[in-house]
């Protein structure tokens, strides 16, 4: 028998309009909509997503209006995955009012985290992202980090269960986490899981991602410039002349599409306060993918620049 493995290791040098189905262009608009890549069932989520944390924490400081900016460019190009991670109920409930603004309600697939051990206070986060977020139902729950998971699934399943989250899953963003993910992942079969996965970070590339064709979880990136790190390793070295021959413009394009030239990957989060890095970051999804020859020069890059 095929395995899904099999069948996603023969797509690995499709460009990226191949592996990914177009979603609906959006009325009035003549521009393709971001690419789509399956999710669970017979959903699909559009590949590039905004990791909302630090704009979020900075909402108190510097106000909402930056984000509700680089919202509206991911959804201008299609994009629809906000990944949140709750910590300060006002600024929460600020970018809460934020993506409830006509222009963008009923328009984002919003995910929440619990990240305090006990099962208590594990309900208690869930309330209050429901109240800040204004839903009654997340559309997807997650353990940030592998938290008390064991006392946490059983909550997150409840919720599933009585439509309160549509899906459920667990995070990690270090490589220390990598086999705990791993042996939870094979053992529980969650909806969807996180990982960390760059050009930089490609540790997840031995075991994780493997799996996660062979059991057909669908998987969403973090860290894909390794918050930042990424760039200031970078920001005195100019782009390859090469990158071009994959619509690859700048050191962002340059990873995100390394990570999305492998099919076992559904989403990645990008996380940005500014508009015009998010354009950049969308753009990412469109346009052909590297092929394995050019993944090969791209780590030999970026590890020579260690």
């Amino acid at each position: 028998m095929i395995s899904r493995r099999d069948v996603l290791t023969a797509l690995s040098g499709l460009p990226l309009a191949a592996l990914a189905a177009p979603a609906f262009a959006q009325r009035g608009q003549s521009a393709q909509a971001m690419p789509t890549r399956r999710f669970v069932g017979t959903e699909r989520l559009p590949v590039i997503g905004l990791g909302s944390s630090k704009g979020v924490e900075e909402i108190a400081k510097n106000g909402d209006d930056s984000m509700r900016q680089v919202l509206r460019t991911l959804v201008a190009h299609g994009g629809r995955v906000v990944d949140t991670w709750p910590r300060n109920p006002a600024n929460d409930s600020r970018f809460g009012q934020v993506m409830n603004e006509p222009e963008f309600r009923d328009k984002l697939f919003v995910t929440g985290k619990i990240d305090r051990p006990g099962k208590d206070a594990g309900i208690a986060q869930f309330r209050d992202i429901q109240r800040s977020y204004g839903r009654k139902r997340i559309d997807l729950m997650q353990i940030f980090s592998l938290t008390d998971v064991d006392t946490h699934w059983r909550s997150l399943k409840a919720w599933k269960a009585s439509g309160e989250a549509r899906y459920i899953g667990v995070t990690v963003s270090e490589m220390r986490l990598h086999q705990a993910i791993e042996q939870f992942v094979r053992r529980e079969k969650p909806d969807v899981f996180q990982v960390n996965y760059s050009i930089t970070e490609r540790q997840a590339e031995d075991r994780i991602l493997p799996m996660a064709a062979d059991l057909g979880v669908p998987v969403i990136i973090n860290r894909p410039f390794m918050n930042g790190a990424y760039f200031r390793r970078l920001e005195k070295t100019p782009l390859p002349p090469w990158a071009a021959e994959f619509d690859c413009q700048t050191w962002s394009q340059f990873s995100l599409k390394y990570i999305l030239a492998n099919p076992a990957v559904t989403c990645v989060l990008t996380e940005t306060t500014n508009p015009e890095h998010m354009e950049e970051n969308a753009r990412a999804a469109f346009g052909p993918a590297p092929d394995a020859a050019a993944r090969q020069r791209m780590r030999q890059l970026i590890d020579a620049m260690a």
